[in-house]
């Protein structure tokens, strides 16, 4: 399915300079998705854990979107509750391990068992200057793995933005700038410069809502 193929949003019903972000976290199962939640919070934005089964009618009037991570073979499955409803939705979305994984498969790419699975600190690359996320962040850095499945072909419309030696695609990011996947875990204190990722994804989301 084709990034292009998006779902129109209702007009917003709050003040855009005074209202802070709002920026959910779906909750996939994964083991730190509390982390992602305090993470944002830690940097001023409104956020709430939802799970992946709420109903796209049932959201609030969001900036954008954090699919978390999950259990081995999850993110392989395209089985992850409503997860495709909102990635159909017209606002940035950034994806984190399974997550990641999720998005290359229903954008048309896909994942599959890791020939080396990476657990704990790892040294990533930069690839291009590593597109918006990794804006601002050095060319090599020690990020925080856990994962069994990677995503081995990347979609059409996507380019890599990092890669390690044992996985390809660290990190992938759309042509149109909305939607970013991360393979290791930025939200881990270990990953060096992840609080500069989410602020990033932060400052997409801030470029978004003053578009509308």
């Amino acid at each position: 399915m084709s990034s292009a193929t998006l779902i129109e949003r209702q007009p917003r019903r709050r003040p855009m300079s005074d209202a802070p972000l709002v920026i959910d976290v779906v909750d996939n199962g994964g083991q730190w998705t509390h982390r992602e939640w305090r993470m944002l919070r830690y940097l001023g934005v409104d956020t709430q854990i939802i799970g992946n089964t709420t109903p796209v009618s049932e959201l609030r009037e969001l900036d954008g979107i954090i699919l978390s991570g999950g259990a081995a073979r999850v993110g392989l499955t395209g089985k992850l509750g409503n997860c495709g409803a909102y990635l159909e939705l017209d606002l940035p979305i950034l994806g984190i391990c399974a997550g990641h994984q999720f998005m290359a498969g229903f954008y048309g790419g896909s994942a599959a068992e890791a020939q080396e699975p990476e657990f704990g600190a790892a040294n990533i690359t930069l690839v291009s200057g590593g597109g918006k996320i990794f804006q601002g962040t050095p060319e090599s850095q020690i990020v925080w793995e856990s994962h069994n499945d990677e995503v081995d072909q990347l979609p059409e419309g996507f380019f890599i933005t990092a890669s390690s030696q044992s996985c390809e695609v660290q990190g992938m990011e759309n042509e149109n700038g909305d939607r970013f996947g991360l393979q290791f875990h930025p939200e881990v204190n270990d990953s060096e410069y992840g609080q500069n990722m989410f602020q990033n994804f932060i400052e997409v989301c801030r470029e978004f809502r003053e578009s509308q």
